[in-house]
């Protein structure tokens, strides 16, 4: 009988060990279950770390691209107007006259404005301006002409265009940075070549004179409904900021580096060369 009790307590302790360890073991094994669970939690945290980080990287490598490319685009822009202005300002006999250049109150400029449709038409550029002010001429500002047209057309036909805001009232409207060709004043194809010196006209009705420039011919342009804004992507690109159109027109903002040769083309004059190095 006693020893019958000592193999069954023997049997309990066995039993007793048996669990315990597997107990052990079972806990071992979720603790290391959890930790590599852990362990791959962390590692693909970390890996989408890097992913976001390698994204923004890419990311702000594009915007800096795209951002030098519409600075580049701005510039081209500017050199552009600055060609089509000297041959317009350089043709004596089919050209802008000086008399009624060295009378504008502002200069805007569309390289490659583009018109044309079937019946109904549509009129799109993308220019620059300069305004006379006290110290010279303005820093450029940025800006798109759209508009339309109602007509027997087809095709579709790309132009150089000059404008020359020839008064107080029509500078005014060009400030207002939505302005309306035709709208609260008149625009008018303006004369060219030497015959123009002899008429007053333009002097005396004009708010506008437009000009343009089709396949190397000189001629004058009528442009009534055509709306000019400010190219607000245009100017981010230009200053590296935005800058509002009437103070850049009226002298407030410093030009940007890439206007010069723009501007000097419109100065023209050594009066206001002058006047504007100082």
């Amino acid at each position: 009988m006693k020893r019958l009790s000592t193999l069954i307590a023997a049997l309990l302790f066995c039993a007793a060990t048996a669990w315990a360890q597997s107990a052990t073991t079972a806990t071992t094994s979720d603790n290391a279950t959890a930790q590599q669970t852990q362990q791959d939690q962390h590692k693909a945290a970390a890996d989408q770390d890097a992913n976001e980080a390698a994204q923004a990287k890419a990311d702000a490598k594009d915007a800096g691209t795209a951002a030098g490319e519409e600075h580049d685009k701005a510039l081209a822009r500017l050199d552009d107007s600055s060609k089509i202005l000297n041959e317009l300002l350089a043709a004596p006999d089919k050209g802008i006259p000086q008399d009624v250049f060295k009378n504008a109150k502002c200069v805007a400029v569309v390289p490659s404005m583009v018109k044309g449709g079937f019946v109904f038409g549509a009129e799109h550029g993308r220019g620059v301006a300069t305004c006379r002010t006290a110290n010279g001429w303005s820093a450029p500002a940025m800006f798109v002409i759209t508009g339309g047209s109602w007509g027997l057309q087809i095709g579709v036909q790309a132009a150089d265009v000059v404008m020359l805001i020839m008064n107080d009232q029509g500078m005014q409207d060009l400030l207002s940075s939505k302005f309306k060709l035709g709208g609260s004043g008149s625009v008018a194809a303006g004369p060219v070549g030497r015959d123009a010196s002899a008429s007053t006209d333009w002097k005396m009705k004009a708010e506008v004179l437009a000009y343009s420039r089709t396949r190397g011919l000189f001629a004058g342009l009528t442009l009534n409904g055509a709306v000019i804004k400010q190219d607000d992507d245009a100017t981010r690109a230009l200053y590296g900021r935005m800058v509002g159109f009437r103070p850049t027109l009226m002298g407030q903002v410093k030009p940007p580096a890439g206007s010069e040769q723009f501007l000097a083309t419109v100065r023209q004059g050594k009066t206001e060369s002058t006047a504007e190095a100082h």
